[in-house]
């Protein structure tokens, strides 16, 4: 058997920016990290060779990889040609909540396959291999930022190229400045899942109005003024960024934002929150708060949501687990 894990990411500045129809004419960038939230595979040859058994938040036994429903995998194992195995996914996340899961297990399916067929493969390199599944294969409205944020892990600056390369920079800060900054930061469960697809296609095809792409430049901006912040160990700044960023968001798509969200975004700036934003495309999930630790109690108590304790994580997709016959 070969288990892998893959991190889940929170994108604080940036995002959409990471979307072709964007970058390519201006360039994009977010900043994000990886947290301690993972998505887990698992794989082993099955009992019986000629069948795959897949276990996810369904079951589906095949005898054909293109018998498979799930899109990504049958369209990954179909790549990879890999038959005659089970493989299992689980998460500490469900789907749709605003922290890449979908990436998330495209990264970490192409790192448990490329392990089981004897390769190794760069982390930069899985990444631009899920974008390729994702994006050019499967065709989804989504951009490049939780590909490489679940690949690479680790708190970063990552760039669009208007070529369609990507780097990364890591964000270099004090020890105690980078504890301090986790601690400051809350995550509460909105109670609602979403699609992000349907937000993703509006948002993609309204990016071509000019109004809409000086939203984004100016999200651009601001992630790299949270980049300079927090190289130079000044978090102060970090909360007032989060909020301008989100109001920027807002603007770029419908079903971004609902009645529900706005109320809880507002009860918790009133109790001590200094900024933040929902995750992902909108419409559900979950919300981040930058909120000083003595004023925490307070917000907590007064936004009545299920909170998620989390921390920032470095290692990226990564093997925890390999048996014997593998090794030898």
């Amino acid at each position: 058997m070969i288990i892998t894990k893959t991190p889940f990411r929170v994108s604080f500045c940036g995002g959409g920016s990471d979307m072709a129809n964007f970058y390519e004419k201006y360039g994009g960038c977010v900043l994000s990290t990886s947290i301690n939230k993972y998505c887990y595979i698992s794989i082993h040859p099955y009992f019986n060779e000629n069948q795959t058994l897949l276990k996810y938040s369904e079951n589906e036994l095949v005898d054909e990889i293109s018998q498979i429903k799930h899109r990504i995998f049958r369209q990954v194992l179909g790549d990879m040609n890999v038959h005659g195995v089970e493989i299992t996914s689980t998460a500490d996340i469900p789907g749709g909540t605003g922290l890449g899961s979908s990436s998330t297990f495209t990264v970490g399916l192409l790192n448990t396959l490329n392990c089981y067929n004897g390769k190794f493969v760069s982390k930069n390199k899985l990444a631009a291999l899920a974008c390729e599944v994702e994006i050019e294969k499967l065709g989804n409205p989504i951009g490049k930022q939780d590909q490489y944020g679940a690949a690479l892990g680790g708190l970063n600056f990552i760039k669009f190229n208007q070529d369609g390369s990507v780097s990364h920079e890591p964000i270099m800060m004090d020890g105690k400045i980078y504890k301090k900054l986790q601690k400051n930061l809350l995550m509460f469960y909105t109670g609602t899942t979403r699609s992000a697809n349907t937000i993703l296609a509006e948002q993609t095809k309204n990016i071509t109005s000019e109004d809409k792409a000086k939203n984004l430049l100016k999200m651009c901006g601001l992630a790299k003024d949270m980049k300079t912040a927090l190289e130079s160990n000044d978090i102060s700044s970090f909360g007032k960024i989060l909020d301008e960023g989100w109001q920027l968001k807002k603007e770029l798509a419908s079903g971004i934002a609902n009645p529900a969200i706005d109320e809880a975004y507002e009860i918790a700036m009133k109790n001590g929150a200094l900024g933040g934003k929902l995750l992902g495309a909108g419409g559900g999930g979950f919300l981040l708060f930058y909120c000083e630790e003595e004023k925490q109690a307070q917000l907590k108590k007064a936004i009545g949501l299920k909170e998620l304790d989390f921390s920032f994580e470095r290692d990226g997709t990564s093997v925890i687990y390999i048996g014997d016959k593998y090794w030898n």
